[in-house]
């Protein structure tokens, strides 16, 4: 690889490996010693192509979701099965990586902006700004962005573009998938609300388990399914449909909270 060589956004790889070796390395504990994360479906990254794949998610943290998922995928692509142990996965990452945020989280400080040369696509949001709903146009060269990074690699992106769980799905998801023809692989996650704040950058309790599930490819038809056909099945893969939520008695609840102390007492790193 020549020293300099850069990625479709300029960025120079080099400069990029550098920046996911090092924070790959400081963020490794947050998942391994401070907390634990427990993943299934690993072996369904490996047949992925290099390049064309869009993976959705729910999200839970501005920054600590996408954090865990460039762990997962390099130590998957390095033979580790439903695992992130030994971080010497992380030496070779796998340089063509992005994930879709918005350009005003982005530039919100030097931590954010060393971030987005790791591989953000940043776009500014149609619906919010500065924390006001607004209404305004979609920039082409926003979908275009996302375009070009699909083409190059893999893009990861959050359909509900909040971390509130159960908003709507965003329909310009199903406009990029019905135009790009991306292989669209969802993830589901959970126990990052509880563990990080809402950046995702400080530790707000220890001893979670957090949780990543790595479906299957979904079976889309470009063609003939329509906007809205997209949208519902989205929202079934990533488990944000309604039918998902359920209001829990008292009973239910105080059960559930005691099964989870106890599967907290299991999960305890310093015993």
């Amino acid at each position: 690889m020549p020293l300099f060589k850069r990625n479709p956004f300029g960025h120079i790889l080099l400069l990029k490996k550098w920046l996911i070796r090092i924070f790959g390395i400081v963020s490794h504990g947050r998942y391994r010693k401070f907390n634990s994360l427990h993943i299934e479906g690993s072996e369904n990254l490996k047949n992925l192509p290099d390049s064309g794949v869009l993976f959705i998610s729910n999200h839970q943290t501005y920054f600590a979701d996408v954090a865990a998922m460039y762990h997962v995928f390099n130590a998957s692509l390095s033979g580790r099965d439903d695992s992130i142990k030994n971080i010497g996965y992380i030496w070779k990452p796998k340089l063509n990586v992005y994930f879709v945020a918005a350009g005003e989280t982005m530039r919100s400080g030097i931590l954010p902006k060393i971030f987005a040369y790791m591989g953000s696509v940043s776009i500014e949001r149609t619906w919010r700004s500065d924390g006001k709903d607004v209404k305004r146009q979609v920039k082409n060269s926003d979908i275009s962005n996302i375009g070009k990074a699909i083409k190059d690699g893999w893009v990861i992106t959050f359909p509900q573009g909040t971390t509130t769980p159960f908003r709507p799905i965003r329909r310009g998801t199903a406009h990029i998938i019905k135009t790009y023809k991306p292989v669209v692989v969802p993830i589901v996650i959970d126990g990052f609300r509880r563990s990080f704040d809402k950046k995702g950058l400080s530790i707000k309790k220890r001893n979670v388990l957090q949780s990543m599930v790595i479906k299957e490819p979904l079976d889309i038809d470009y063609e003939n399914e329509s906007v809205a056909d997209i949208v519902t099945k989205i929202e079934f893969a990533i488990e944000q449909h309604k039918s998902f939520l359920k209001v829990l008695s008292v009973k239910e609840l105080e059960a559930l909270t005691e099964e989870e102390e106890e599967l907290n007492k299991k999960r305890e790193f310093w015993s």
